[in-house]
């Protein structure tokens, strides 16, 4: 299912928001932008934990009643705290979904069953050994996700302004995208998104920027620009003349280091958004994207808007 779906004359279609949660800060920091697109798309919020697996690392199997007060405990706790954030979505239409098992193939039998349109979970990176790594949904929802998701990193300042409204715990915000930022290196699954930057630009009447970013450029470019020239060229043929935006794309050829100029970049134009392609893995987050491992998880982590990243 394509996600954000595209029709003339029309932006974007949301119609179930699946908000992934494992109660932490860091979820809480995306629950803001759930209720901002659902309030602008009428969609509906579908909050999701997962308790994982339980796991003994003691010889023998553990005495079930053993394992059954630990499985109620935990159900009963966080069936709590879903309790505690859909009392904050009174007014909004939203469903809950607490489950067992693994998170990325609960969070796959949701996504199905469901027809989720979007994935929206919040992710915080820390450093260590010069890796970045994402919390631990979001990179589960990632590595296997079929459809556009959305993050919300630690650096995010915000994109939503809140508006009154009565009788709500959680006050209701309206996303505001005035700048656009699309990633492209011009590989399938990179492509795959523009049209989803070129959607949401046109429905928010946002400003659009395209970016490749060249990392080897040898040492005489400037006596033989034809591959810039080139580049610019197939930047420029990614929108059609009749895309229907309101401002022309701005069509941007850096070289340097990926992640480091898409974060330049989306900085230097305080991007609301940042839209790069990526495509499912093959069992491990390595394959998870075109970029490589620290560049996509830099980007997510290290950007101070939202990333969405569409699967192709």
């Amino acid at each position: 299912m394509n996600i954000l779906e595209e029709k003339p004359g029309t932006a974007v279609e949301l119609k179930n928001l699946l908000f992934a949660t494992d109660f932490s800060e860091v979820s809480e920091a995306a629950l803001p932008y759930v209720t901002a697109l659902s309030l602008r798309y009428g969609g509906t919020i579908h909050l999701a934990h997962v308790l994982p697996e339980t796991s003994f690392q003691r010889p023998g199997a553990p005495d079930p009643a053993v394992m059954g007060s630990i499985y109620e405990n935990a159900h009963s706790d966080a069936q709590e705290k879903m309790q505690r954030i859909a009392d904050r979505l009174k007014g909004f239409p939203h469903r809950t979904h607490l489950r067992h098992g693994k998170i990325c193939e609960v969070l796959s039998e949701i996504s199905s069953e469901q027809k989720i349109d979007l994935v929206i979970a919040g992710t915080h990176g820390r450093t260590g050994l010069g890796k970045l790594i994402m919390g631990s949904v979001a990179e589960e929802i990632l590595r296997v996700a079929t459809c556009p998701v959305l993050t919300v990193g630690p650096k995010v300042l915000g994109t939503v302004a809140p508006v009154s409204r009565r009788d709500r715990d959680l006050p209701p915000a309206q996303i505001n995208i005035r700048q656009i930022l699309y990633a492209t290196d011009f590989k399938q699954e990179s492509l795959e998104a523009v049209s989803h930057a070129v959607s949401l630009a046109r429905e928010f009447r946002a400003r659009l920027a395209l970016l490749h970013v060249i990392e080897d450029f040898g040492d005489h470019l400037h006596e033989h620009p034809g591959p810039i020239d080139g580049v610019l060229q197939k930047l420029q043929g990614l929108v059609s003349d009749d895309a229907g935006l309101r401002y022309p794309p701005e069509i941007l050829a850096q070289f340097g280091s990926p992640a480091e100029s898409i974060l330049q970049a989306a900085t230097e134009r305080e991007a609301d958004l940042i839209v790069i392609g990526v495509r499912p893995a093959n069992g491990h987050m390595g394959a998870a994207t075109h970029l490589s491992r620290a560049v996509a998880h830099k980007v997510i982590v290290g950007a101070t808007c939202p990333v969405l990243a569409v699967h192709g």
